[in-house]
C-alpha cells in the first residue's frame, strides 16, 4: 500500500530553517523529519512512498538518491570500470520511494490528484511532512476497513501554546492552567483515502482540506479516528527545537520503531 507524503509547501514560518533546504529535510537529531515519518510508517510494515515535491524538491531527490553513500560504508573503484560497493546494511531495506515533481505553487489537493498514476491500489495512505505522531497506523487502517467510507482523517486534541487564566471578581486568578488540551479535536493528517477521492480533486489550486474534505462530510463520506497519544507538527524553530530536544533526551514519543 502506498503512503503519499506531502513534501511541497515552502514552510515560511521555518524560515531559519527552510532559508535554503526544505521543510522536509529539516533535521531532528541529525536524521530530516520526513526520515521520521517514514520509519513510523514502516514499522507497521507500509515502506512504498509517494513523496509530493515542490519548493526545492531536487534536495529530496539527491537525499534518496545518495542514501546509499551516506549511511553505508563503501569501496570504490575508480576509471572505466567504476563500481561501488556498499559495506554494511542500514535498516532502511525494502523502502520503495517515488520521488513526483508536482509543481512549486500547486496546492494539497492539487498535487494528489498529480501523482494518481503512481497509486494503483483502491486505497492508500497521506500524510504531511511535517508532523509526528505515535498514531497505530495499523489500527487506524483496520478502522478505515471496516466503515467502508471515502476517508478517515486522524484527529487529536490540541494542547494550547499559551496558559488559560480564568479571571473572578475584582480581577482575582481562580484558576491558571498552563498549556491545556482543548476540548475540541483537530486534523492531524495521517489520513486513509480510497481511490474515489480523486473524483474530488479539480486542478493545482486544490486544498484538499478545504473543498475536497468538506465535501466528503456532508456526503458522510469522511470518517474520524481518534488520537488521544502524541503529535507534533513542526511549524515554527520552537517547534523545531521542541522536538530536537526530546529525541535528543532520549523521550520522542514518536520514536515507535526499533534501531
Amino acid at each position: 500500500m502506498k503512503v503519499v507524503i506531502l513534501c511541497g509547501g515552502l514552510g515560511t514560518r521555518l524560515r531559519e530553517e527552510t532559508e535554503f533546504r526544505p521543510k522536509p529535510l529539516v533535521e531532528i537529531g541529525a536524521r530530516p523529519v520526513l526520515w521520521h515519518i517514514m520509519k513510523t510508517y514502516a514499522h507497521y510494515g507500509f515502506q512504498e512512498f509517494v513523496l509530493c515535491l515542490g519548493y526545492r524538491g531536487s534536495m529530496i531527490k539527491d537525499y534518496f538518491l545518495n542514501y546509499e553513500a551516506m549511511n553505508n560504508d563503501f569501496t570504490i573503484c575508480l576509471g572505466r570500470k567504476s563500481q561501488i560497493l556498499f559495506d554494511g546494511s542500514h535498516q532502511e531495506q525494502g523502502f520503495q520511494v517515488t520521488l513526483a515533481d508536482t509543481g512549486l505553487e500547486t496546492m494539497t489537493g492539487g498535487r494528489i490528484k498529480r501523482i494518481a498514476k503512481y497509486v494503483g491500489e483502491d486505497t492508500f495512505m497521506m500524510t504531511y511532512g511535517d508532523g509526528l505522531s505515535d498514531v497505530d497506523i495499523g489500527r487506524l487502517l483496520e478502522f478505515h476497513q471496516s466503515h467502508g467510507r471515502l476517508a478517515t482523517v486522524t484527529i487529536v486534541r490540541p494542547v494550547s501554546r499559551f496558559g488559560v487564566v480564568e479571571i473572578g471578581e475584582e480581577n482575582r486568578v481562580l484558576e491558571f492552567t498552563e498549556k491545556p488540551v482543548s476540548q475540541g479535536w483537530i486534523s492531524a493528517g495521517f489520513l486513509v483515502l480510497n481511490r474515489g477521492i480523486f473524483d474530488y480533486l479539480s486542478g493545482d489550486d486544490c486544498i484538499l482540506e478545504r473543498g475536497p474534505l468538506e465535501q466528503l462530510a456532508r456526503e458522510g463520506q469522511l470518517m474520524s479516528y481518534r488520537h488521544e497519544g502524541f503529535f507534533f507538527a513542526m511549524d515554527t524553530y520552537r517547534d523545531y527545537q521542541h522536538l530536537s530536544q526530546l529525541w535528543a533526551t532520549g523521550k520522542a514519543p514518536w520514536k515507535v520503531w526499533n534501531d
